[in-house]
């Protein structure tokens, strides 16, 4: 069989082999336009040329798979009587943990990569940008699908290979880099001096799907800064996330506003702020950002097993801080944020030269 991670495990638990309609989304091979009835659609199967018979049951999303095997059980200390609800995937579970369950209300998500999406009511598809509304982890609802590729991994770059290498020209590195990052950005100008860091480290796919796109730091000069890089690098970020915001908005026909963060980058309050500048939008930092994964699929439990609503979600997860865009900066923002999707049009020819395979 075919399984989706969290498909093998909800075997591994009671050994039936069976996947969920929001699961199964990623196989590409489902008719998603009624969600009381997501099925098999042949002619998917036959393009991707997979076998039928290779792929798994399908059940209603967040349903009870079954009680726990014997064997599971006495592995993991649990008792017979367990009951096992179907699994969903990160983005699904992050939307439900982020308390934004509401049709409409976003939620932007900053781990290694990011994505800003939210619940709508209906399905629908953005070709151009590569977003599609697909199965939520919410029974009857569908979430827009979206990702940029690297949002936290620029962090990563950033202290990995310019600052911390491993190598003769490292100095100590600091317990906790990503708060050292923090504090050394919040002593450069809002703009970093008109320093702009395009994100693209691995490529992109929404709004544009580009895999021969890369980074760079641009504008440069001799005032420049470290405290000026570092503070490029999370508005450029921030500038990604407003080009995927627009898309969004374009395709729910809706302004997103408040959004709540979630995810490690979430837990930056100068990250919050950032977006809230960049974004022009109120941006609700969510308590312990970084449970939102774990957060909803127990939120999503609890639904299955009767013991939650959707509607009992949003008062059970608490917002730390909530930023408010500065008029002052966002009229500096909108100016950067157009050479950032300059820098985009007039160099993807180039990255397509240097990268192409």
């Amino acid at each position: 069989m075919f399984l989706e991670p969290v498909d093998y495990l909800g075997f591994r638990l009671t050994g039936r082999m069976a996947a969920s309609y929001d699961s199964i989304t990623a196989h590409w091979v489902t008719d998603n336009r009624d969600l009381t009835n997501v099925v098999y659609d042949d002619q998917l199967i036959e393009w991707s040329e997979l076998d039928r018979g290779r792929l798994p049951d399908l059940r209603p999303t967040n349903s009870i798979l079954g009680p726990i095997s014997d064997e599971a059980a006495r592995e993991l200390g649990l008792d017979t009587d367990v009951q096992v609800v179907i699994g969903t995937g990160d983005v699904h579970s992050a939307a439900v943990g982020s308390g934004a369950v509401d049709d409409f209300e976003g939620h932007l998500y900053i781990g290694t990569s990011s994505w800003l999406t939210c619940h709508v009511p209906y399905k629908r598809t953005d070709l151009m940008h590569s977003i599609a509304t697909i199965p939520s982890a919410i029974p009857g609802r569908y979430l827009v699908a979206d990702e940029q590729e690297s949002a936290g991994a620029c962090l990563t770059f950033l202290r990995d290979n310019v600052f911390f290498a491993d190598d003769e020209l490292t100095t100590d590195r600091p317990d906790d880099a990503y708060a050292a990052f923090d504090r050394v950005a919040a002593q450069a100008p809002a703009g970093s001096d008109k320093v702009i860091f395009t994100p693209w480290l691995h490529g992109e796919r929404t709004p544009v799907e580009d895999a021969d796109v890369r980074g760079a730091f641009f504008n440069l000069s001799l005032r420049t800064t470290r405290a000026h890089l570092v503070r490029a690098v999370l508005e450029g970020v921030a500038y990604n996330s407003r080009w995927l915001l627009e898309s969004v908005e374009k395709l729910t026909k809706r302004r997103l506003d408040p959004i709540n963060f979630v995810g490690g980058g979430a837990n930056s309050a100068l990250w919050a702020q950032i977006h809230a500048d960049v974004l022009g939008r109120t941006i609700r930092q969510v308590q312990d950002p970084i449970q939102a994964n774990v957060r909803g699929a127990a939120f999503l439990a609890a639904m299955a097993l009767g013991h939650l609503s959707v509607d009992d979600i949003p008062a059970r997860v608490p917002i730390r801080a909530t930023f408010r865009p500065d008029a002052r900066h966002h009229a500096l923002y909108d100016e950067l944020f157009d050479e950032f999707t300059n820098l985009y049009k007039q160099n993807r020819k180039t990255h397509r030269r240097l990268n192409r395979r």
